[in-house]
This record gives structure tokens, C-alpha cells and sequence, in this order.
């Protein structure tokens, strides 16, 4: 079996390599082993997916596969030897490394050493988040085509579009018919988590028998008003005035709540106020402020095109809508209205 694995490893070695890497680059929908894996970017939905594909892979060969985790930021010398050495009966080995980004000197030193000669019978996955430059040595050495290696690459989900085609592809490969307007609705109800996003279309999947339409998403994700309050947000945010009137209209009709609505808005700047003029990389930062590394990527994303003036100004039309559609004036639709106007002009509307 181990001869047979290292013979379908090899096959198109070269085939899927990317330019500056000599290493076959693997789509994350179609993982599969290799004596080093590496399994690089940010997004962790892909890469919770490519790193289980590979297991599920070995698994098929063989059940008895050894399944040993380990920490690359928390690593005592040899561990990575000692789990990669053949076991008394020959079971293949696999080998998941998390942390490779913060990785101490011990496991750099010892895995350098060991790409270049990898157990047999052993597949290795490294992931690197890309956060930090940390471990670069180690990639530099595992995409130049030291052993036998492949890069799994796993790039942030960031467009509505690219959220469209993860759904999209959610669906076909599960040989499940989703139809169009019932997949944008699904995306759009979950617009700021991937994660979430991914549990939803695995839920749909797993309990709706026949085709997914528009009907089916309502009675699942019809509850979800502030979703589409943030893509009434997200699209203001991005400057887009026209659009963002569109979409408040149609979230409106859709039974949105104005409170809601300006909450969503609120939260998104106060996340961007708190990151503007920041410096500090994205994992520091979120660790001081108390959040997570996407959404302060996210948050500097949103801040193109925007200064303090500006963004001192959309806080302040927030706050004031937040207190008109609570009551302070007649027609919380015009204050939502004039709230979007400022944020997506970035220019003051009227007393």
C-alpha cells in the first residue's frame, strides 16, 4: 500500500504548480495527500476542509491510519520524528501541525531537516496562515520542491461573488440544485460569517429533500433582519450610494426593522473607528481589542477611501438615526434614508 500512495503522489508533480513555486498547487475542493501538504492562507473554513479531506483520503486507503496532532508555537524537540517514525505494524502516518505561523526555533530547525528527507508512509500537513512572516524559510524550502510536497491554497473569501461561487460549489458537490435568487438570498443572510455561511448550505444539504428555492430559505433564514441590515451597511460603507438606497428599500420590504438596521451600521463604524490609523498586524491587534484577526482585515478593507472627518460624520448620522427610529421623529424611513446618503456620500445631508 505505502508503494502504491507514493506512486499516486508523484503523478503531475508539476501539473498544477503556480508560478514562483515548483509544487503542485491543489484546489482545496479536492485535497489529497502528499509526504508534505501545505496548507496555506487565511481563510480556516478551507483549510478545516482541505485538512480533513486529506485525512478522509488516507482513511480510504486505510483505516488504521495514526492520526497524531501538534503544535508548532508550542513544540518540544523530536516530536515531529517521533510521530512520523513507522509504528510496529507499518500503519500509515498522518501528521496535522497547526501554528506554523508562530512557529518556535525547535520546530523550524526540525522541520527543515525533515522535508528534506519525510518518513515513508507518513503525510505531514502544515498549516500557515499567512498572518506573519514566520516559518518563511520553511515555505520558501517546501515550495522550491524540497521532497515530495504540495500547497494547498486557501485564500480569503472577500467578494459577495466569491461568497456566491463557495455556496454555489457547496451544492454541486453534494449533486444538490439550489435555484439562483434562492442561493443569492442564502449568501446575503450570511454576508460577514463564511463559517456560518458553510453550516448553513451543510444544514440545507442534510434536510431539505428535492431542490432549495426561495421558499425554503425564507422558512430556514427569514428571521435573519440584521443580515440584511449589514448588506445594507457593507454596501454603503463601500460608497456605493445608489445601490445602498436599492438595498434598504428591498431589506425594507423584506419586513427589515429599522433598529436593527442602524445597529448594523453602528457596529460596522465603530469597529472601523477603532482600527483606523492602526498599524499593528492584524493578529496583534485583534488580540488587543478584544476581536478576531477577520474582522479587523475586514474593518481596513472598509476603510479605503475614508478619513476622520468622514468617519466622524457617519458616526454621528448613525447616532442620530439610532435615536429617530426609537421614536425622536415621525419617519424613521427618512432617517434611515438620510443616514445611508451620509455614510455612502460621506457628505453632511441637510440640519
Amino acid at each position: 500500500m505505502p508503494a502504491a500512495r507514493s506512486s499516486a503522489r508523484g503523478s503531475g508533480a508539476r501539473a498544477g504548480a503556480a508560478k514562483g513555486t515548483k509544487i503542485p498547487q491543489v484546489p482545496w475542493r479536492e485535497p489529497r495527500p502528499a509526504s508534505i501538504v501545505l496548507v496555506s492562507g487565511p481563510e480556516e473554513v478551507l483549510a478545516e476542509r482541505a485538512i480533513a479531506g486529506v485525512r478522509d483520503y488516507l482513511r480510504t486507503e486505510d483505516p488504521a491510519v495514526e492520526v497524531s496532532d501538534l503544535r508548532a508555537d508550542d513544540y518540544e524537540a523530536g516530536t515531529l520524528f517521533a510521530l512520523t517514525s513507522p509504528s510496529l505494524f507499518g500503519e500509515p502516518r498522518l501528521v496535522r501541525v497547526s501554528g506554523v505561523e508562530k512557529c518556535s526555533d525547535a520546530f523550524l530547525t526540525e522541520a527543515l531537516k525533515y522535508i528534506e528527507h519525510p518518513q515513508e508512509g507518513a503525510t505531514v500537513v502544515l498549516r500557515h496562515t499567512g498572518a506573519t512572516v514566520r516559518g518563511k524559510k520553511l515555505l520558501d524550502a517546501i515550495r522550491a520542491g524540497t521532497g515530495d510536497g504540495i500547497e494547498i491554497p486557501c485564500a480569503a473569501v472577500k467578494r459577495d461573488s466569491d461568497r456566491v461561487d463557495f455556496a454555489a460549489g457547496e451544492f454541486k458537490a453534494a449533486r444538490k440544485r439550489i435555484q439562483p435568487s434562492a442561493l443569492r438570498a442564502l449568501v446575503s443572510a450570511f454576508a460577514d460569517d463564511l463559517t456560518e455561511l458553510a453550516a448553513a448550505c451543510q444544514q440545507l444539504i442534510g434536510d431539505v429533500e428535492g431542490d432549495i428555492t426561495d421558499d425554503v430559505i425564507t422558512r430556514y433564514y427569514g428571521g435573519r433582519v440584521e443580515v440584511s441590515a449589514f448588506v445594507v451597511a457593507d454596501t454603503a460603507i463601500a460608497g456605493h450610494h445608489g445601490e445602498a438606497l436599492i438595498a434598504l428599500r428591498h431589506a425594507l420590504a423584506s419586513g427589515a426593522d429599522p433598529v436593527p438596521m442602524v445597529a448594523a451600521f453602528a457596529m460596522k463604524l465603530r469597529t472601523m473607528a477603532r482600527v483606523a490609523g492602526n498599524r499593528e498586524p492584524s493578529r496583534q491587534l485583534a488580540q488587543r481589542l478584544g476581536m478576531k484577526d477577520w474582522q479587523v482585515d475586514r474593518a481596513r478593507r472598509d476603510l479605503a477611501g475614508w478619513n476622520d472627518r468622514s468617519l466622524g460624520m457617519a458616526i454621528q448620522a448613525t447616532a442620530r438615526a439610532d435615536g429617530e427610529v426609537k421614536g425622536a421623529a415621525r419617519d424613521p424611513i427618512f432617517a434611515l434614508e438620510r443616514m445611508v446618503t451620509v455614510v455612502a456620500t460621506r457628505q453632511s445631508y441637510g440640519a
